[in-house]
C-alpha cells in the first residue's frame, strides 16, 4: 500500500513539474531574447526566428510560442487534476474537478440548450486557454491574447462553427436567413455576419492590450515622479521607489486578474450565444421529421 501511495505521489509531483516547466521555459526564452533598451518601450510579440516558405516566410513569434506553452501546461494540469480518480474514495481534487465540470455543463445548458450539451468541453477549453494566456503577464511573459492574430484565429474557429450550424438546414435556408425579417435588410445582415468574428477578436484583443499598455505607462510615470520628488534625498532614500509601491500592484489585480478572467468569460459567452442563436433548431427538427417520415414511407412501400 505504501509503495502504491509513494508512486502516486511521485506521478503527482512529476505532473506538477511538467505543468510548470513550460512557463519556466517561456521565462528563459524571454530572458535570452530580451533586447537591451532604455526608458519606455511598448512593442508587439518579438520574433524568435523565421522559417523560409515558398509563398511567404513564417515568423515564429513570442505569441505563438507562449500559446503552445500554455496548451502544454494546461494539458499536464488536466492530467494532474484527473490523476487517481476513484468512485469509492474521492479526493478534494476530484471534488473540485467534478464541480468545475458540473458548472461548465450547466453554463452550456442554460445558454445553448439541450442540443449543445456536448459543447461543455469546448467552452471550458476556450475559457481556460484564454485565462491562462492573459495571466502570463503576472510572470512577465507576453500574453498571446494581446496578439490580434491569436485571438483572430479563435474567432475564426467560432465563425466556422456558427456557419456550420446555420447550414444544418441546407444552403437555401441559410441564404434565406439573410432576408429576415425583411428582404431589404439583406446587405446589413451580410455585414453583420462578417463582422461577428471581427468584433469578437477586437474586443478580446483590445481589452487585454489596453490593460498592458496602461499598466506600463502608469508604472513608468510613477518612476519618473519618484525621481522628481525624492531624487534629491541623500543615500538610498533618494533611489527608493516610494510611489511605485502599491499602485502598480492594484492595477495588475484589475487588468491582469479581473479583466483577463472577465474577457475570457465574455468570449466564451459570445461563442455560446452566437452558435446557439444561429442554429435554426425548430426548422432542423422539422426537417428531420420530414426526412424520417419519408424514409418510413419508402420502407413501407418496399
Amino acid at each position: 500500500m505504501k509503495s502504491k501511495e509513494r508512486s502516486f505521489r511521485i506521478v503527482d509531483a512529476l505532473l506538477l513539474i511538467l505543468t510548470l516547466l513550460p512557463f519556466l521555459c517561456g521565462i528563459l526564452l524571454y530572458v535570452l531574447f530580451e533586447p537591451s533598451s532604455e526608458g519606455i518601450e511598448i512593442t508587439g510579440a518579438r520574433i524568435y526566428f523565421t522559417i523560409n516558405m515558398p509563398l511567404q516566410n513564417l515568423p515564429i513569434t513570442e505569441s505563438q510560442v507562449n500559446s503552445w506553452l500554455v496548451i502544454v501546461a494546461v494539458f499536464f494540469l488536466c492530467l494532474y487534476l484527473t490523476h487517481g480518480l476513484s468512485a469509492e474514495h474521492p479526493t478534494r481534487r476530484q471534488h473540485f474537478v467534478e464541480l468545475a465540470i458540473e458548472k461548465s455543463e450547466n453554463l452550456v445548458l442554460e445558454n445553448m440548450g439541450e442540443y449543445f450539451k456536448d459543447f461543455a468541453p469546448f467552452v471550458a477549453s476556450i475559457m481556460l486557454l484564454s485565462v491562462c494566456s492573459s495571466l502570463l503577464t503576472l510572470i512577465g511573459l507576453y500574453p498571446p491574447t494581446s496578439d490580434l492574430n491569436v485571438v483572430g484565429g479563435w474567432a475564426l474557429l467560432v465563425f466556422i462553427l456558427i456557419t456550420y450550424y446555420k447550414f444544418k438546414c441546407g444552403p437555401v435556408h441559410y441564404l434565406k436567413s439573410f432576408g429576415e425579417p425583411v428582404a431589404f435588410l439583406a446587405p446589413l445582415n451580410v455585414i453583420s455576419e462578417v463582422a461577428t468574428p471581427v468584433s469578437m477578436a477586437f474586443r478580446h484583443y483590445g481589452n487585454v492590450l489596453s490593460g498592458t499598455v496602461i499598466s506600463v505607462i502608469v508604472a513608468a510615470g510613477l518612476q519618473g515622479l519618484t525621481k522628481l520628488v525624492f531624487g534629491n534625498l541623500p543615500g538610498f532614500i533618494g533611489k527608493f521607489p516610494f510611489l511605485q509601491i502599491g499602485i502598480p500592484a492594484v492595477l495588475s489585480v484589475y487588468f491582469d486578474l479581473f479583466s483577463g478572467c472577465l474577457q475570457a468569460f465574455i468570449f466564451a459567452m459570445l461563442t455560446m450565444l452566437y452558435i446557439a442563436t444561429g442554429f435554426p433548431e425548430d426548422d432542423y427538427k422539422e426537417k428531420l421529421k420530414k426526412k424520417n417520415a419519408k424514409l418510413k414511407l419508402q420502407e413501407s412501400t418496399n
